[in-house]
């Protein structure tokens, strides 16, 4: 079939990256067709980021048959949870939560390629350098324009394409950090053996997750110092990520060219327009601490996925599937917006007794197995567990 004919009955997925390709696989999976349509070329340049996936996104992935698929997945099986200056350590373990590993760390444009060639062997029709300009709906159905002038209409248009799209709505919840994420690779005297860190600081959060044989960086810093920290030669880099960082993977030895991205939370919210409903970071954008974000987007294309299957065909995209949709996801999503909020504001400042706090709450997770399970299944599954 021509990919440029679509099917009034087929959903509409605006965007083709994991969150829309996933919800395409998961909509095929309950026998209900889809379509793709993704504003950049086919052969775009491939993105450098690196994903962290919680346990529950591996499953979501397993059940859609391209997990076993993906190459030079690394996993963590400990977490290792501190703050710099203070007393205070918590450690996850995948043996204690009885799971193979707390998360998996790869590179997105892994993920993407092995998605794009699921959809193409599941006969999914992606067009890519289709660029949507505007979306009209009503109780009837849905009308989607594209860039070059074409109508195509559905009775659900799934925005998958990471809120870059023109007709974005204004966030429910915003907030500019004014921080920026400095991201590269570096290398360690001691081997990871697997062990992810979570570093608290007044300056922000500083994450080093285990990526083959080195780790992956996310330094978080104020704007001004992220682009002093991006302009030092390696050396002076290295040395001022040990003093940030402390030395308990031995010396930094090397380290990839630095990139930064800017952070902000903003929530728009899994409420729909008729016949319309936003997916992952078209619904809701979350600062990178505790890797919650994109895990809540797959977890937000499965369970639309699963909702479209459990209506009947003539009800799929109707405003009480929506409504049930939003209430469904709530409790997710923002006690993933919560959770994040959370860690930033309580080890955001440097008040000597909110310090020592924290370092007793760490202990106490610590000590305490059943809260140590309670943290890491939110981690992996998000708010309900």
């Amino acid at each position: 079939m021509d990919a440029r004919v679509t099917s009034r009955n087929d959903v509409l997925i605006v965007g083709a990256g994991p969150v829309g390709a996933v919800c395409a696989l998961a909509l095929q999976q309950q026998g209900i067709a889809a379509r793709v349509l993704e504003a950049q070329p086919a052969d775009a340049r491939a993105d450098t980021r690196t994903l962290a996936l919680s346990h529950g996104s591996r499953l979501i992935l397993d059940r859609l048959g391209v997990w076993d698929q993906l190459e030079g997945v690394t996993p963590i099986t400990r977490i290792h949870i501190s703050q710099r200056g203070a007393l205070g350590v918590a450690r996850l373990t995948a043996e204690e939560v009885k799971v193979p590993a707390l998360g998996y760390v790869l590179p997105y444009a892994t993920l993407t390629t092995v998605l794009q060639q699921a959809l193409a062997d599941a006969g999914i029709a992606v067009e890519y350098g289709v660029a949507v300009e505007h979306v009209e709906s009503d109780a009837s159905g849905a009308t989607l324009q594209t860039a070059t002038g074409r109508n195509l209409t559905a009775p659900l248009v799934v925005v998958a394409d990471g809120g870059r799209g023109e007709s974005a709505p204004e966030p429910k919840i915003s907030r500019d950090y004014a921080q920026m994420a400095v991201v590269c690779e570096v290398q360690t005297e001691l081997p990871h053996a697997n062990q992810a860190y979570e570093r608290f600081t007044p300056e922000g959060p500083a994450a080093l997750l285990p990526k083959g044989d080195r780790y992956a960086l996310v330094w978080t810093a104020s704007n001004a110092d992220a682009e002093r920290i991006v302009a030092l030669p390696d050396d002076a880099f290295l040395a001022a990520l040990y003093q940030h960082f402390g030395g308990r993977q031995g010396r930094f030895t090397a380290a990839s060219p630095r990139k930064t991205f800017p952070l902000r939370l903003a929530y728009v919210g899994s409420e729909a327009a008729d016949r319309v409903v936003r997916i992952g970071n078209a619904a809701q954008t979350l600062h990178p601490v505790a890797g919650q974000g994109f895990n809540i987007g797959l977890r937000d294309a499965w369970e639309l996925a699963t909702l479209c299957g459990d209506t009947a065909a003539d009800e799929i995209g109707s405003a009480a599937m929506l409504r049930a949709y939003a209430s469904g996801r709530r409790v997710d999503v923002l006690g993933g917006v919560g959770f994040t909020e959370f860690l930033l504001r309580t080890f955001g400042n440097d008040i000597a007794p909110l310090r020592h706090a924290r370092g007793l709450g760490l202990l106490a997770m610590e000590m305490f197995p059943p809260l140590k399970t309670f943290v890491a299944q939110r981690m992996m599954f998000g708010a309900r567990g």
